[in-house]
């Protein structure tokens, strides 16, 4: 069922939303040579926690860590440890999210660990710039597939991959909502968007193949060519006066 939220309710969002993206960058800022993934989770864990807030992937479905650290060919999921030590020329995929007041945000970025290959960054820019493109089409009246669309066709285009597996989702006063999102797709198709929708953004973008694989620890997807995955969202609302909001934009 998709809840149209009011502009009240969506400016109770912002808070969650405001933290959110406030500890993704700091997670993101300790991202560098030597650091472990624990390290930046509790970086992240501290920061939601003094804000007053929840943090929110925390035993989600038994989830044991306030952030998703994938690295390289990890696509999402990744799972913090004392035993994973940041190297440079790692691309740093950092999920997360924060609840207050019974709301919540949801974010990520993939973020650069010194210098980093030029097919790294190319391949992080154009995973960032299609999500701002998918955002553009997140107008009362399209339609998710203009949404999927403009992802699919930007990053194709480019030469890389869109995971089919994970989408992006609608949020609120659950971490998951519906409708889902999909980073693939046909214009004009899916789901009509509406006013008062707070959907969660998120393309999945491989530099091989789209295919992926989750490792034994039922959580970690990787992808199965071995090859680079990048992962970029953000959490927005739907308005009546046609662009939508990104709640989780500093």
């Amino acid at each position: 069922m998709i809840v149209l939220r009011t502009a009240k309710e969506i400016d109770m969002m912002r808070k969650a939303c405001q933290i959110s993206a406030e500890a993704l960058q700091l997670a993101g800022e300790s991202v560098k040579p030597g650091i472990t993934t624990y390290e930046i989770d509790q970086i992240a864990y501290r920061y939601i926690k003094k804000q007053g807030a929840e943090p929110n992937f925390l035993n989600y479905n038994g989830f044991p860590a306030t952030a998703c650290i994938s690295i390289n060919d990890e696509v999402i999921h990744g799972i913090p440890s004392k035993k994973r030590v940041l190297k440079e020329g790692d691309i740093v995929s950092i999920d997360l999210g924060a609840k207050v007041n019974g709301y919540n945000g949801d974010n990520a970025a993939t973020f650069a660990c010194g210098v980093i290959s030029d097919e790294a960054k190319r391949l992080c820019d154009t995973t960032r710039e299609s999500l701002y493109l998918g955002i553009e089409q997140a107008v009362a009246g399209n339609r998710i597939g203009d949404i999927a669309f403009a992802i699919q066709s930007y990053c194709e285009e480019r030469g890389f991959s869109v995971v089919r597996e994970y989408t992006g989702h609608g949020v609120g006063t659950h971490l998951h909502e519906d409708p889902s999102v999909p980073n693939y797709g046909t214009a004009g198709r899916g789901q009509r968007l509406l006013p008062g929708m707070t959907i969660a953004i998120e393309p999945m973008i491989n530099m091989g193949s789209k295919a992926v694989k989750c490792l034994p620890d039922g959580w970690t997807v990787k992808t199965l060519d071995g090859k680079l995955s990048a992962h970029f969202e953000h959490t927005i609302a739907i308005t009546t006066k046609g662009e939508p909001i990104i709640l989780t934009k500093l």
